[in-house]
């Protein structure tokens, strides 16, 4: 079977995945709400970002100083037009947790999945991967300043964020990165990290899941998530307008799709984890949107 047909069922395989995740989330609420309320989705991040760092080529590295300006323009569009963009369209949701949650998605790095939707579209991983980095980086050291004027009636305290993703974000991706980089890993690696990254992925959904409790005031919330799936892509296909054809798909999903876990363990640090609640319906969308959406793009002949 073609690498590229193998990424594309590994893909659907995870949304599927991520749908009965959501829905035992939604069911078994109890225990998962008292293993949120404990640190679970900071455990669960550190094991999600490392596994994915262990992933990462090192040859596909060393091949991003030759395409330094989609890199700068991806990032720069990342941490400064979508956290504005999140900021804006929350205001649509009433005041509360929903709109604390929702505020933190543009200043989410891109989606870790973005590497494999790109690899189905047939786009440029290499960019891909670069970008996950980079803009991991940025979050790791923006979000929390950011967040504090953008939410300055909430008492946020940008060191104790910027500890916290220090912790559970850089930290993981550097020792995940260096390993790879610097060890010779036997060849099952990469597979059991995949297992691994679902999984975490899954349970990640189902804990996010089990702070939502339906109601009308999440019609509000699947508006806002429309909107910034919508209008993020938008974003992506303008930065790539004239790149190739591969950059320009990596553009396009890197940018619309952004990293609902990490965005749920920043508002749970800033506000509390209610305010992840959210997170696991944007997850859910963002999946969906990159997985057709490659599909959509392997299948239509280039032009």
């Amino acid at each position: 079977m073609p690498q590229s047909w193998r990424h594309a069922l590994n893909d659907y395989r995870e949304l599927g995945i991520v749908l009965v995740a959501a829905v035992v989330g939604l069911t078994v609420q109890r225990p998962l709400v008292w293993w949120d309320r404990h640190q679970g989705i900071d455990t669960l991040l550190v094991v999600l970002v490392f596994a994915t760092a262990i992933n990462i080529e090192a040859h596909s590295l060393r091949q991003l100083p030759a395409l330094w300006r989609q890199l700068a323009v991806a990032l720069a569009v990342g941490i400064s037009l979508l956290p504005g963009l999140s900021w804006l369209a929350a205001h649509l949701i009433a005041h509360g947790s929903l709109r604390d949650g929702a505020m933190t998605i543009g200043l989410a790095p891109c989606e870790i999945a973005s590497i494999g939707t790109t690899a189905i579209a047939l786009g440029d991983v290499t960019l891909a991967g670069g970008i996950l980095i980079g803009s991991t980086i940025l979050t790791v050291s923006a979000a929390g300043p950011i967040l504090a004027i953008e939410a300055p009636q909430a008492s946020i305290h940008p060191a104790h964020i910027i500890a916290n993703l220090l912790i559970v974000v850089a930290a993981p991706l550097v020792v995940g990165v260096a390993i790879r980089s610097s060890v010779r890993l036997p060849a099952r690696t990469e597979s059991m990290a995949s297992v691994t990254i679902t999984a975490t992925v899954a349970a990640l959904v189902a804990l996010i899941a089990a702070e939502v409790h339906f109601s009308g005031r999440y019609i509000p919330v699947v508006v806002v998530i429309v909107l910034f799936v919508v209008v993020s892509a938008v974003v992506g296909r303008a930065i790539g307008m004239w790149s190739g054809l591969p950059i320009r798909k990596a553009l396009l999903l890197t940018t619309s799709m952004r990293d609902f876990a990490i965005a749920a363990g920043l508002a749970a640090a800033a506000f509390g984890p209610a305010a992840a609640a959210p997170l696991g319906l944007y997850g859910i969308a963002v999946l969906i949107w990159g997985t057709g959406s490659a599909g959509f793009m392997r299948a239509r002949p280039p032009g």
